[in-house]
């Protein structure tokens, strides 16, 4: 019989974070709460004043600490309400700090106009001024912006139409997670199962292939009900970014995009061109799907199902410790001990409670050490898990540890490279100790599985984004046929003539709810790209690799990303990383494939 999930009170202390590191209490919480309206009005009282180099320092020590105080309580009390999300008194934390937080940015939203209304040379001679250098950086990051910023006026009137501009995500957000309802379906015994969004994709890596096709055509019977309305609450989604990079002056809505973090849009271009160039790799990994189920025709149904059997080896907490400690003893033995501290000072919430916040994250603080939720059930994707979230919460910690406050926290474009480097490195670890052959065959599938999903996903999904977003700006009308159709042939390149293109194949783009974040999807794939760089060249001993990376960990968000990467020792900006991670994907196809024979 399954263990029943414990009430967080039943949960040993040692398996709870401990969140002392912030505040010592909730009633630490509430008194540094009363001390932020005094730090919003120092930040709102340079109002009308900056117009000199001094003036323009001190808004920005001001908004600095403004900026750190509302970190240290809006952590507090997302950390506290995860915990159990039935606690009033969390919640309650979590709503009034988060009103705090929107009235606090309402009141210093003029800065940013008010500051770049003044003239370019102005802005140039003030950045180089002594009293700004702390804020030198910044200060080239707000000229970058000056073209696109609009008076104080209209920058205001945008604001008040922020709300508004969410609407699309969240009326699908809402009618899939709240108004859908999907048809029951039978598996191959005749027992029945419920469909839903949460637990569609368990269906589809379900052994049994009765499952999977009727669960995946009752899916998809509701999404073709809705279609019209996805694509009406997805095209209003493309249209507001593209108005938006109309009136501040991009030459597109990708521009726009991919400007907030100075990267070229050729970045892009070249992730699709070269994983295009790569696909016929994808097509054999397509057939070597079909090879190892046994079918004479492989469906979209069929491109989750597990090639051979589950891993079903579960480990300890204990385990799981001595294995990521493990994995990352390449990164040096100063890096393993901050994560064996981690380990003993309760940065991680590790067993899932009743109540409790489902899946993982890594959150913290300039001021307390990184935090680490996870749901660990002693599987090896939880294991997976720790070391991924370990990778965020080390990027984190040594940022701080280096940088100020205000270039402290990276970029989305850098983010999940270090969570990735841990989980390559835990994945390569366990491929090199086992001997076990059919535990090793299913540890390359899962490697291939990952890589799939990251790369040639995602980077399908960036194609499905640059064209969507390109028809809106050429006055093209995004109904739902023009949707399904450009879906429907991406599927078909991406995957190839291995695979049976069923008609519900062309609604999936309306369940991704990462195309309501415009141009998101793509940094998925470059970082899964330049962290297999960076973990091939640590274990393979290059010189300086560890030493470079260990850098990049240091380096928060002083710099622009590709710059930062370039320093780990990854030019995004060439094909060549590109080429090299797709080319690994290759061999390790063929090693699943020879393994897999010697196995039949």
């Amino acid at each position: 019989m399954a263990e029943s999930i414990k009430e967080r009170n039943q949960i040993e202390d040692a398996y709870k974070w401990d969140l002392r590191t912030l505040y010592a209490d909730d009633t630490a919480f509430e008194a540094d709460l009363g001390t932020l309206d005094a730090l919003v009005e120092t930040a709102a009282s340079f109002q009308g004043r900056l117009n000199t180099a001094e003036a323009i320092r001190g808004y920005f020590d001001a908004e600095t600490a403004l900026d750190r105080k509302l970190s240290n309580l809006f952590c507090y009390a997302n950390l506290r309400k995860s915990e159990d999300t039935r606690a009033e008194e969390a919640q309650s934390m979590y709503m009034r700090i988060y009103s705090a937080y929107v009235q606090a940015i309402t009141q210093i939203a003029f800065a940013t106009p008010e500051i770049l209304s003044l003239p370019e040379d102005t802005l140039k001679a003030f950045r180089d001024d002594p009293v700004l250098e702390p804020y030198a950086f910044s200060m080239d990051n707000l000229l970058c912006r000056k073209p696109h910023t609009l008076s104080a006026a209209e920058e205001t009137l945008l604001a008040r139409f922020d709300e508004v501009l969410e609407s699309p995500s969240e009326v699908s957000d809402n009618l899939q997670d709240a108004d859908m309802v999907f048809d029951s379906v039978t598996d191959a015994d005749g027992a029945e199962h419920e469909v839903s969004n949460a637990g569609y994709i368990q269906t589809q890596t379900s052994p049994d292939r009765v499952l999977r096709e009727n669960a995946f055509h009752s899916y998809y019977k509701t999404y073709q009900q809705h279609n019209n309305t996805l694509a009406a609450t997805y095209g209003a989604n493309v249209k507001c970014a593209v108005a938006q990079a109309e009136v501040r002056h991009y030459d597109s809505s990708r521009a726009m995009s991919m400007a907030e973090e100075h990267v070229p849009e050729e970045v892009y271009d070249t992730l699709v061109a070269t994983v295009r160039k790569h696909l016929p790799t994808m097509y054999k990994y397509v057939e070597f799907r079909k090879q190892m189920l046994g079918l004479d025709d492989l469906h979209y149904y069929d491109i989750y199902a597990p090639l051979v059997g589950e891993f079903t080896k579960k480990y300890t907490y204990d385990e799981a410790k001595d294995m990521v400690l493990h994995a990352v003893a390449p990164l040096g033995e100063d890096y393993v001990e901050t994560v064996r501290s981690a380990f003993a000072d309760r940065w991680i919430d590790v067993y899932p409670n009743k109540g409790k916040s489902g899946g993982a994250y890594s959150s913290g603080t300039y001021d307390s050490n990184p935090f680490i939720l996870t749901n660990f059930t002693g599987s090896l994707d939880s294991v997976s898990t720790i070391a991924h979230e370990m990778g965020h919460s080390m990027h984190t910690y040594y940022s701080n540890q280096t940088q100020p406050l205000q270039y402290a926290g990276y970029t989305l474009f850098v983010a999940e490279v270090a969570s990735t480097v841990n989980e390559n490195l835990l994945i390569m670890q366990l491929l090199e100790e086992t001997e076990d052959k059919k535990e090793k065959l299913i540890l390359l599938n899962q490697y291939l599985e990952n890589f799939k999903a990251t790369v040639f996903r995602q980077t399908m999904f960036a194609e499905f984004e640059r064209d969507a977003h390109a028809m809106a700006e050429q006055g093209q009308a995004l109904t739902a046929d023009a949707l399904n159709q450009l879906y429907f042939h991406l599927v078909e390149d991406y995957f190839g003539p291995n695979l049976a293109m069923d008609d519900e194949v062309a609604y999936e783009w309306s369940r991704i709810p990462h195309f309501y974040r415009p141009f998101y999807v793509y940094k998925y794939a470059t970082s899964y790209c330049a962290a297999m760089a960076l973990s091939e060249g640590i274990l393979a001993g290059k010189p300086g690799a560890v030493e470079a990376y260990r850098k990049f960990l240091t380096l928060g968000g002083s710099k622009y990303p590709l710059d930062e990467l370039k320093i780990a020792g990854v030019d995004l900006t060439s094909v060549a990383p590109l080429d090299a991670a797709l080319e690994k994907f290759a061999d390790v196809l063929d090693a699943a494939i020879s393994l897999a024979a010697e196995l039949a």
